[in-house]
């Protein structure tokens, strides 16, 4: 377990990405979301990240409910603030967002002090939960403004209040990370997709920044939503069709990695948690199978010749260390 920079709330190396579980992109049943919960427990996971986007709250729902049949002060547990839930009228599904669920609620943008403390009172009460260890600002990429202004001020106050362990802001970008690092005093940032054997662009501003300052970093999105996790014409990178260099990039990383006896799938996870800066890495997962295919691809030893060819051939920056 590592701490996330000076708060004392610890993550496991390997966390459950809690996406899955509130039906991202497909009907997940609540027995099918309880035994991959139950599986990442016996692999030893002990950090489990939800948020109200995924799945109007199903997520938050299905994981509370699957953790009250564990210890506590034995599991940490974050979630995300910036979008609200707010009752719909409607007969459609949330698919538009990603999520195989109906339509209950909408999702409001709000990152104002009040809608922070409504959003965090509505997540414990699905979660089950009376604190919170960790709660992330959720992709403020257009609301910087008001998140910096109010939203991070709020969570401050969260926390020396004790409702709140740790703070930061969950993104899919570096640059606003960085200057969340620099600028608040944030326990740590998740960064998705941009510390990836595809995407190292965290390395040129978040990790230096996050190292000097003590931050932690929890690196999401290391497959690159499912290019490094079975590169195939039919694959998606970053939510969307996979560019075709891309694809070439994840084969040729593929055809390394068995040169030298290891899946591509251990090679990115074990990529992901070699930078000093990172305190976990969280991997999407929806069923038991996934989540026991993850634990054992995050043990595996990936040899040094591998990230050596990998340098030689100009896959990897000569200049990263792994």
């Amino acid at each position: 377990m590592t701490s996330l920079g000076r708060s004392g709330v610890e993550v496991s190396p390997l966390g459950f990405g809690a996406a899955g579980i509130g039906n991202l992109y497909r009907h997940v049943g609540d027995e099918e979301a309880h035994e991959a919960v139950a599986a990442a427990w016996e692999r030893g996971i002990r950090y489990f990240d939800t948020a109200p986007h995924y799945g109007l709250g199903l997520s938050e729902r299905r994981l509370g409910a699957a953790l009250r049949e564990y210890d506590r002060a034995h599991y940490t547990v974050s979630t995300k603030v910036g979008r609200r839930l707010e009752p719909a009228d409607s007969t459609g599904d949330d698919l538009a967002n990603g999520f195989a669920v109906p339509a209950t609620h909408r999702h409001v943008w709000d990152f104002s002090a009040d809608g922070i403390r409504r959003s965090l009172e509505a997540s414990m009460d699905r979660l089950g939960l009376d604190h919170l260890d960790v709660v992330y600002l959720h992709d403020p990429d257009d609301h910087a403004e008001q998140a910096f202004r109010e939203g991070y001020p709020a969570l401050e106050k969260l926390r020396s209040e004790g409702v709140v362990g740790a703070i930061g802001a969950g993104m899919n970008q570096s640059a606003m990370l960085t200057r969340f690092v620099r600028d608040t005093d944030v326990d740590v940032v998740l960064c998705a997709g941009r510390y990836t054997l595809l995407d190292q662009s965290a390395l040129a501003d978040l990790l230096p920044a996050a190292a000097e300052r003590g931050t932690s970093v929890v690196v999401g999105g290391a497959f690159n939503s499912g290019l490094l996790a079975h590169p195939t014409p039919a694959s998606t990178y970053d939510y969307a069709r996979t560019p075709q260099e891309m694809l070439d990039r994840a084969l040729r990383l593929q055809a390394v990695a068995g040169r030298h006896g290891v899946t591509l799938r251990a090679a990115a996870l074990a990529f992901c948690s070699a930078h000093p800066a990172v305190a976990s890495v969280l991997v999407g997962v929806d069923s038991a199978a996934e989540v026991r295919d993850c634990a054992e691809q995050f043990a595996i030893h990936v040899p040094a010749a591998f990230w050596r060819e990998l340098r030689e051939t100009g896959l990897l920056p000569t200049q990263e260390s792994s």
